[in-house]
């Protein structure tokens, strides 16, 4: 089974360098991260049945069986093995994005590839290797932004596999991270990172929500729905600090000039978080890693990615009367416009039709 498997993989491995626009070696490291990833699978039912395995992992799995019960028969989000294996990657992440974009613009670099399309990312399955291709385009005058993955979806070519990093915090962070992957192989349009990543975090925060309702945990839910103002709050103060940088960019000053500008920008949005912390949150301090860490125009660009249209995509769903078939075929007959006319169609939507 596993030389066939491999014998795929090389295969597709192969179409990939020779219609891709990228290196073999970037795809020879994504070829052996997923193998590892593969090969050391578990069946999460076998894992929850066997009593020498520790207790509070097999009752994480056995949360997480019923979380992807509930994935396929309340939100219609595939019926397939994804999330029935289980791996542990013995590490805090499972991959390393890397963002770019020019010092002086918040249009993040994109790469293009076969199966997904353009996307404003590369993956690596490295944290060293994530590293050194940063700092080989940091050289080239380029903001640079390294974030840690704690899942990945193969958009269903594979069964992805649910990973020890998905279970570091508690089960609304499971679920979401199960019905956000699983939204990928529901529905993705290539080269439209905006687009497919706001649909997922729509069905991802609507899914949790209908789940904690759907067992009662009312304390969770309100917890839940705190962390999502907070998560409002925290978008609106970047995507202040975006339109004022463009501002900047846009502007007349000479590089210099705008070098300055764009430092006071980004010190005053660290100012109106820590007054926003100590007013408003009462002290919350989950976001001071993000703030205390650098800033710039590829770490702005990549939190746009993933919220700018998801209120959109959650009135949708709305107005589907939150029907996942009747809005998955909304989003699907939205996904065949071209991308312009596409997002425009999305935030003007009043019916499901």
């Amino acid at each position: 089974m596993y030389r066939a498997f491999f014998r795929s993989m090389a295969a597709a491995v192969l179409l990939l360098v020779l219609t891709g626009c990228t290196g073999i070696s970037y795809y020879a490291q994504s070829l052996n991260g997923h193998i590892r990833m593969i090969s050391a699978r578990q069946k999460v039912e076998r894992l929850i049945d066997d009593p020498s395995e520790p207790s509070a992992l097999r009752a994480q799995l056995e949360l997480a069986s019923d979380i992807r019960r509930f994935a396929t028969g309340e939100l219609a989000l595939p019926d397939n093995n994804s999330y029935r294996v289980y791996v542990d990657t013995h590490r805090d992440f499972v991959t390393w994005a890397v963002f770019a974009a020019p010092e002086f613009s918040l249009n993040a670099r994109s790469w293009c590839f076969p199966l997904y399309g353009c996307v404003p990312y590369r993956g690596y399955f490295s944290r060293e290797a994530a590293s050194r291709f940063a700092a080989g385009i940091e050289r080239q005058g380029l903001d640079v932004y390294i974030s840690g993955v704690t899942a990945y979806s193969t958009l269903g070519l594979f069964s992805d596999p649910l990973l020890n990093t998905m279970l570091r915090h508690d089960e609304t962070y499971l679920a979401g991270l199960v019905f956000h992957e699983l939204a990928h192989q529901r529905f993705y349009v290539r080269g439209d990172t905006a687009f497919n990543e706001a649909f997922a975090v729509a069905v991802e925060t609507t899914g949790v929500k209908k789940w904690l309702r759907r067992r009662h945990e009312t304390a969770a839910l309100r917890r839940y729905e705190a962390g999502r103002k907070r998560e409002a709050d925290f978008l609106a103060l970047v995507a202040e600090a975006r339109n004022e940088l463009k501002a900047v960019y846009g502007g007349s000053g000479d590089a210099e000039q705008k070098r300055v500008a764009k430092e006071a920008v980004i010190e005053n949005l660290r100012l109106r978080y820590r007054r926003l912390r100590d007013g408003r949150w009462g002290g919350y301090d989950g976001y001071d890693a993000w703030f205390d860490s650098p800033i710039n125009n590829a770490k702005l660009a990549a939190t746009g990615f993933y919220n700018d249209l998801a209120p959109a995509f959650v009135h949708l769903l709305d107005v589907c009367s939150g029907d996942y078939p009747d809005f998955y075929a909304a989003v699907a007959r939205l996904g065949a416009l071209d991308r312009d006319k596409r997002h425009d169609a999305l935030k003007a939507a009043k019916s499901c039709d």
